[in-house]
């Protein structure tokens, strides 16, 4: 009898890590990491600017107050500034990934396809061609059978 040999742990692994799809995420997540940065400084060095030009610079200062006093620690405050900056970050990211990333994806992904689909479509002419030239053929060889039967 043979024994099957189970695969290693560590093969596992490593067929674990080449999927495709575990790459993919592990570029995704170190690509999101990085351009966390580049969003923050936009929103503060330009976005947080323009807002705070009817007030303060620093989004995060804006803020309600529900209790009858608000200051330093004592009272309740809602910090809707800060709210409002994450927000702001946010779609920030979403608009750059969409119009940078997965709208020229899909354009070109549509354009993968179209092609592929004219050429099956010339495929199926040219299939549809040889059927007809080779029902002509047939024709032809039934009508010469015929016309031969015919001379004796």
């Amino acid at each position: 009898m043979s024994e099957k040999k189970e695969p290693s742990v560590w093969e596992g692994f490593k067929a674990f890590l080449m999927r495709g799809n575990v790459v993919d995420l592990a570029v995704a997540v170190v690509i999101g990491a990085a351009f966390t940065n580049i969003v923050n400084a936009v929103v503060k060095g330009i976005i947080n600017p323009v807002v705070g030009a009817i007030g303060t610079k620093n989004l995060d200062h804006y803020s309600s107050c529900l209790s009858s006093t608000c200051e330093g620690e004592q009272g309740i405050q809602i910090l809707w500034g800060s709210v409002l900056g994450a927000t702001l970050s946010f779609v920030i990211t979403a608009a750059v990934v969409y119009f940078l990333m997965v709208l020229p994806m899909a354009k070109y992904l549509a354009r993968v396809e179209a092609r592929r689909k004219a050429k099956e479509g010339t495929q199926e002419v040219i299939e549809v061609t040889e059927l007809e030239v080779l029902k002509e053929i047939r024709d032809a060889l039934v009508a010469q059978r015929g016309s031969g039967h015919d001379r004796q």
